[in-house]
């Protein structure tokens, strides 16, 4: 189904004067769709099936939001979240690929890359910390990297987030203008900034090299930000075969009797946190 046809299941009434999902059309169907993220889940537990979706795009695209949804209501032991930081001295001298691969799932997980190896194909590439051989070098090996993966019988899953200058431009100055929300702005979203058009190349030829048959890349459409998460979780739940039907609920047993001659310390003797609120 495409997206035109899948924004036919709301009426015009479910959308604002801007054409955005209303908050309380977008919770209900954000809520729906979590559901059918427990039922994938549970069908990789019982399965021992794998996944990798990897999410990149430019600063501010708001591919965080989008995995924090998909995480919130999830079993982190099933779904994880992996956000590598800069690599150290020790993981400069590494294969490139090698930090990643121990974070690869086992059987009954799916991993979320918070951006992934492709670091090296975007920021490495428009900031200097990569030489031109390296970035070459990746964009040989990188196919044939993710070929052995899905060879091996993992799905991997790519989605880049795109966002248009103006929309980036106004979600930085939101942030900038939050206290909760100013430490996100990184020296790094500072100069992609400046980097606009050398991002944009970066990202086509990125493209053009690793949009594969076995994972190729999906573009989110990320400027309305309600409507990049559902349409994002939406297409991540067509991309897996899994069971539709919620357990039924559990019987609970009626709780045991106290056991008798066990008396318990005295709560004075316990420090409890001040009551403030």
């Amino acid at each position: 189904m495409s997206q035109l046809d899948d924004k036919r299941l709301f009426s015009e009434d479910d959308y604002n004067k801007k054409g955005v999902l209303k908050k309380k059309v977008y919770e209900a169907e954000l809520e729906r769709l979590q559901v059918e993220l427990i039922k994938l889940q549970q069908t990789f537990k019982e399965e021992g099936k794998r996944a990798i979706v990897v999410f990149e795009g430019r600063d501010a695209a708001g591919k965080g939001g989008v995995i924090k949804r998909i995480s919130e209501r999830t079993n982190p032991r099933v779904v994880r979240t992996v956000a590598l930081g800069v690599p150290s001295d020790r993981e400069k001298t590494q294969w490139y690929f090698q930090r990643y691969v121990e974070h690869l799932p086992a059987a009954g997980e799916i991993v979320l890359f918070d951006r992934s190896w492709y670091n090296r194909a975007g920021v490495e590439r428009v900031m200097g910390f990569a030489t031109a051989e390296q970035v070459r070098e990746f964009m040989r090996t990188c196919p044939e990297f993710e070929r052995m993966l899905v060879r091996s019988g993992i799905t991997l899953v790519k989605y880049w987030f795109s966002v248009s200058d103006a929309e980036q431009e106004r979600r930085f100055q939101s942030r900038n203008d939050d206290p909760t929300k100013r430490w996100k702005l990184s020296p790094m979203d500072l100069k992609s900034r400046e980097y606009w058009q050398e991002f944009s190349r970066a990202k086509d030829e990125m493209f053009n090299h690793t949009d594969i048959k076995q994972a190729p890349w999906w573009v989110v459409d990320a400027d309305v930000k309600r409507h990049a998460r559902l349409n994002c979780i939406a297409h991540l739940l067509d991309q897996f075969d899994y069971r539709h039907d919620t357990p039924d609920p559990l019987e609970l047993p009626a709780r045991p009797k106290e056991v008798t001659g066990y008396v318990r310390p005295p709560l004075e003797d316990q420090s409890f946190v001040p009551r403030r609120y």
